[in-house]
């Protein structure tokens, strides 16, 4: 669209940017740096809240200085709260238009909070569609408007649902914040070597790839691109990963069938795990509750989506429309 885009984040997602597009100026922003050292959300959240709260602040200066070197004219902030400015066209991708909390009170306050934290941008861009079925339920559906010009601009998603060889019977994609992740991945390995069929693990670690068999049936990999991430999950029967939204769009784009786990005190994981498990459209388990062979009998009897329920170009005619107004 003859735009010049620069990249910003911090951590694996910066690496993993870089090697999608090594070509692009990509800088780096202050870090989040948060963990969930236990199922309590209030409690995980609570202890790092100094923490978060100087990095968005730090973020916004990182934000200003980028602006003023680079003469940047519009940002699009994926759940970056400090990425904004009044200098440039400024617009928040979320799908957490409605935070769920434990306990209505805090509830009502965190929702308060970030309405006024999304405030700070000119719009926000849900990927998601507005009419049911969808995607977000709860989350992106309220009576309630969190911002005056919230734009629903369909599912985004690096895949593409195409014909693929089989290759795997379980694709499994590690994700989220530690210990949890490293927690999952071991618990999950265990498993898989004792059973009888061919597991390849993406691990989600962008520091280096790695590439090794832990077993004659589990196959291991550090991290992939989009397009190798592509073939590997197409050539894979199911999908064992967790219920965050990035991999819920991936696996509506792709329409497979997966086994769901949500990273304990995350409750938007929580969340749409519960809301698709409802519906038989994917398998959930708890993680202090897996059970991998018995999941794997079960998720053959879910629906999943079928490929090309959700269109995930239709962003592009939101994008074109914004960037003719910078």
């Amino acid at each position: 669209m003859g735009a010049e885009v620069l990249l910003a984040s911090d951590g694996g997602a910066l690496r993993l940017l870089k090697a999608e597009f090594p070509d692009y100026p990509a800088f780096e922003l202050p870090s989040y740096r948060i963990r969930y050292d236990s199922p309590n959300m209030v409690r995980n959240i609570a202890w790092q809240m100094p923490r978060i709260l100087y990095a968005v602040r730090a973020e916004q200066w990182a934000t200003e200085r980028l602006i003023n070197q680079h003469k940047i004219q519009g940002i699009i902030s994926d759940n970056r709260y400090g990425c904004f400015s009044r200098k440039a066209r400024s617009v928040m991708l979320t799908h957490q238009l409605r935070l769920r909390v434990p306990g209505r009170f805090l509830e009502w306050s965190a929702n308060r909070i970030q309405r006024r934290a999304l405030g700070q941008f000119d719009q926000v861009w849900t990927p998601d569609v507005a009419e049911t079925p969808n995607l977000s339920g709860e989350l992106s559906h309220s009576e309630s408007a969190a911002h005056p010009d919230i734009q629903f601009i369909g599912p985004l998603s690096r895949m593409r649902a195409e014909v693929a060889e089989h290759e795997y019977d379980v694709a499994v994609v590690l994700s989220g914040p530690e210990p949890q992740r490293t927690y999952l991945e071991q618990r999950l390995l265990e498993q898989a070597m004792l059973l009888p069929q061919k597991f390849i693990f993406i691990q989600g670690k962008t520091r280096a790839k790695e590439h090794h068999y832990v077993a004659e049936n589990v196959e291991v990999v550090s991290y992939l691109t989009s397009q190798e991430l592509n073939k590997v999950l197409l050539a894979s029967e199911y999908l064992v990963c967790r219920s965050g939204y990035s991999s819920i769009m991936d696996l509506a784009a792709l329409g497979k069938k997966a086994l769901l786990i949500p990273t304990p005190g995350q409750t938007e994981q929580e969340y749409l795990a519960d809301f698709f498990a409802g519906q038989n459209i994917f398998l959930v388990q708890k993680q202090e509750d897996i059970d991998l062979e018995t999941g794997l009998k079960k998720v053959a009897e879910t629906s999943g989506f079928q490929p090309g329920q959700f269109a995930t170009n239709a962003f592009l005619t939101y994008l074109e429309k914004w960037l003719n107004t910078l």
